[in-house]
């Protein structure tokens, strides 16, 4: 087959392939194109928000270990403290410090996640 021949033949061939393509499949394919161009910018629009460094402000307002360490040991302190006036008192003084130390001890299970 002669070169001219084999270019000829390709291009019959690309023509009947294309010619065969109904205007349903071409609807079906922009439909298909238009979902994939909206799934890609929401894809961008949520990546973009991942890829933000902390600022130096974002920085600062976290505490850092060894704050968040004394905070913690503040409220065992307290919770000691408590506890010992929670087993002298009697009534409702003793309902008062049962809350407060239901208070204390989830800010003690709070600041040991931070850690």
């Amino acid at each position: 087959m002669k070169r001219s021949e084999l270019a000829e033949y390709i291009k019959e061939t690309i023509v009947d392939v294309l010619s065969e393509v109904s205007q349903e499949d071409v609807d079906t394919a922009k439909a298909y194109n238009d979902e994939l161009e909206k799934t890609k910018s929401l894809q961008a629009d949520l990546t973009e928000d991942d890829d933000v460094e902390p600022t130096s402000k974002d920085i600062k307002k976290n505490d850092s270990i060894s704050t968040i360490s004394r905070k913690l040991q503040d409220t065992n302190k307290e919770m000691k403290t408590v506890v010992n006036k929670w087993k002298q008192a009697e009534g409702e003084d003793k309902e008062r410090l049962l809350a407060r130390l239901k208070d204390l001890t989830k800010i003690k299970k709070e600041l040991e996640g931070l850690i």
